[in-house]
């Protein structure tokens, strides 16, 4: 498929947050300081839950999953704006945005998923104990995060099919630091009614959907909790989904936010400063969520620290 819009663009222009000079080495230390320790951070998880086989369970199986899809759906964007600062160039090309932008929806939408079939999860753990063992098989816990690569695959190359239909009159300056669909969209100046009922269709569907299966699943987990007659019951039931819990709320608050936000206000700069929250800062923490208070991760990273000390 040739990737060439209609007008013969080919490049565009991330604008980013700031031209001021000073700023620059600020930003560009500040942004590969969590860039580094997310990917370091989310790496860890990984190589925790690989190497212990106590850690080879359902729960940990979709954790390194999503410290998988993390590394990449902040190394879609990150990247790039750090060599953007470090050169003082603002380029992209016309393919360079198309594939960012497919592999930022690809990512997103996995990190999405990710988190629904966790809370599905923890639902099964808390709530039907004793089937949990029998329902949540390897067999269903692969075919799980199957479907929620082909869903993303499928949306993000749908997207980024319906984008190559637009046109760019100019030169494009995006005020972003990412080429952000709806960023996209807005600059084209060919009709878009059709990119923003599928953009709006996919968000209701495949947002919406997987929101209000969390919410459903941490529903039925508050009610078994509550209906448990010992304080220490309740207490060891609530602990096992508190860090998802964490993860969820800070995900979809901090997406929300940008969104609504930059609906109110209107304004491209704003938007792009608080999109950092759930593209960078989000990622970041996750692997602090789940390990701060999960002492399974803390004792298989000691293992794990402990093995590459003994083969250096």
């Amino acid at each position: 498929m040739d990737i060439r819009n209609n007008t013969g663009i080919s490049k565009f222009l991330l604008l980013g947050f700031s031209e001021d000079p000073e700023l620059q080495p600020l930003l560009f230390g500040l942004f590969l300081s969590m860039y580094l320790i997310t990917v370091l951070g989310n790496l860890l998880i990984i190589l925790a839950v690989s190497s212990d086989s106590h850690l080879h369970t359902p729960m940990y199986f979709f954790l390194a999953n999503l410290s998988f899809a993390d590394i990449c759906f902040t190394s879609t964007t990150v990247p790039k704006m750090l060599w953007n600062i470090q050169t003082q160039r603002k380029v992209i090309t016309y393919e360079g945005c198309l594939s960012q932008m497919y592999f930022f929806i690809l990512f997103s939408g996995l990190d999405v998923y990710l988190l629904t079939v966790m809370a599905y999860d923890r639902f099964l753990a808390i709530c039907h104990p004793l089937h949990y063992t029998v329902i949540m098989n390897p067999q269903l816990c692969g075919l799980l995060v199957l479907v929620t690569w082909i869903i993303s695959l499928l949306h993000s190359l749908l997207e980024s099919l319906m984008m190559l239909q637009l046109s760019f009159c100019t030169e494009v300056e995006i005020p972003h630091f990412f080429c952000e669909l709806n960023q996209m969209i807005q600059l084209a100046c060919s009709d878009t009614f059709l990119n923003n009922m599928v953009m709006y269709f996919a968000a209701v569907l495949l947002g919406g959907a997987p929101l209000s299966g969390v919410l459903y699943s941490y529903a039925k987990i508050v009610s078994s909790i509550l209906g448990i007659s010992s304080a220490q019951g309740k207490y060891k039931a609530f602990s096992t989904c508190t860090s998802h819990l964490s993860v969820v709320s800070l995900f979809y608050c901090t997406g929300l936010g940008v969104y609504l936000s930059s609906a109110a206000t209107q304004s491209s700069h704003s938007s792009a400063v608080a999109s950092v929250m759930y593209t960078v800062v989000t990622p970041m923490l996750n692997p602090f969520i789940y390990s701060l208070r999960n002492k399974e991760i803390k004792r298989a990273l000691m293992r794990f620290s402990g093995m590459a000390a003994l083969k250096g």
